[in-house]
């Protein structure tokens, strides 16, 4: 994006030049036709109307940090008096073929929420808060509304998570991308202390697995999504409990940081040993990054109700159930491994922080090669 910068646009305008043969040939050459850039494909004036329009939605979400204000070659953020040690963790994602679906529907507003959820909330299992955020939005061709849409998601994203959007970049470039088309990425800093730094290191045989609700598939597994959508006829005004199909596929990824954030700097903070982030290879791939070598993971999977939107994508494509484990995050979209004598107490803390929750499982000791996640 380009609120807090110049446009950089990475192509250069197109040239020709017809030069004569010989003497005897220059009376027939005539001067090339005068081309610009909008020529070429590439509207400075309408990079410029899409500045103006996302200022206001990006100055929502500064902080108190960021210094100076838009239109510098780079964003500036004041770490200093915050931390003692501040340990600085990185992030960064896009929000995969949905987006394809995305332009299918036509529905640009919420899809920068999930650019701005897949980072933020992977830093966030660190124990990091996110600080600021920057994103890439890149097409063939500026439709101006189109993209204030997508970048006042992303504002509106990182207002929910506490984060300043304080830098991006818009590139227009022909021939790259379709009509209509276009792609996102997004990149996040967080900050934590080193002394409450979540790497794993506390998880213990016996931690109990508390999982948080999430609000959909969020942005993974839309390859399979995308393909039993089209092979069912999208079908998108389908009632799944109340809630049409389209719009339990289009539901942003929810925003975890505000609410666990604070969980961790209440009086259980230290009853929490890891947490996990559930994204592409599912339940039973993430939980386990967390999990130090000597321990695995005894998953229950009745311990809460898948959602409908899983049952119908199951149904509809045939999907195994192994299958569904391991490409989407089937109602749990984040995790807390915690010290099992504290149980009660975090699911009281998630209660008032209003977070949908079940205890799903435990750590249990793991040797040799047997598989170290099992789901029953």
């Amino acid at each position: 994006m380009v609120p807090h910068g110049p446009r950089r646009v990475h192509e250069g305008a197109p040239g020709t030049a017809k030069m004569a043969a010989s003497p005897r040939l220059r009376a027939t050459v005539t001067s090339p036709t005068p081309l610009t850039y909008r020529d070429a494909g590439v509207d400075i004036d309408a990079g410029n109307e899409v500045v103006e329009r996302i200022k206001p939605l990006v100055k929502r979400t500064f902080r108190p940090e960021v210094m100076g204000g838009l239109g510098g070659f780079g964003a500036l953020f004041d770490l200093s008096g915050k931390y003692r040690e501040p340990v600085l963790v990185s992030g960064t994602d896009g929000v995969g073929t949905k987006l394809k679906l995305a332009q299918q529907l036509g529905r640009h507003d919420t899809i920068g929420i999930d650019l701005v959820g897949m980072c933020v909330n992977d830093v966030l299992v660190q124990g990091a808060e996110p600080l600021f955020f920057l994103d890439y939005f890149a097409t063939g061709r500026l439709d101006i509304d189109t993209t204030v849409a997508v970048v006042g998601g992303i504002a509106k994203g990182c207002e929910l998570a506490g984060c300043a959007l304080i830098g991006g970049e818009t590139a227009e470039m022909p021939d790259m991308y379709g009509p209509g088309e276009y792609d996102l990425a997004g990149f996040t800093v967080g900050a934590v202390e080193k002394s409450e730094l979540r790497d794993g290191g506390r998880v213990a045989a016996g931690d109990v697995l508390i999982g948080i609700a999430s609000s959909g598939p969020h942005s993974n597994g839309y390859s399979l999504v995308r393909r039993i959508y089209d092979r069912a006829g999208r079908p998108g005004d389908t009632d799944l409990g109340g809630v049409r199909l389209e719009d339990a596929l289009m539901a942003p990824t929810a925003l975890y940081v505000k609410p666990v954030l604070e969980l961790l700097r209440g009086a259980e903070g230290a009853s929490i040993h890891a947490m996990a982030h559930i994204t592409g290879g599912g339940l039973t791939e993430n939980i386990i990054r967390v999990v130090p070598e000597g321990l695995g993971l005894d998953i229950d999977a009745s311990a809460w109700v898948m959602p409908p939107v899983f049952d119908w994508l199951q149904r509809e494509g045939a999907v195994a159930r192994e299958e569904m484990w391991r490409t989407f995050n089937c109602g749990i979209g984040f995790v807390l491994a915690v010290d099992p004598s504290r149980v009660g107490a975090v699911g009281a803390a998630l209660d008032a922080l209003s977070l949908a929750h079940w205890t799903i499982g435990s750590v249990v000791p793991a040797s040799g090669d047997a598989a170290r996640v099992r789901i029953g």
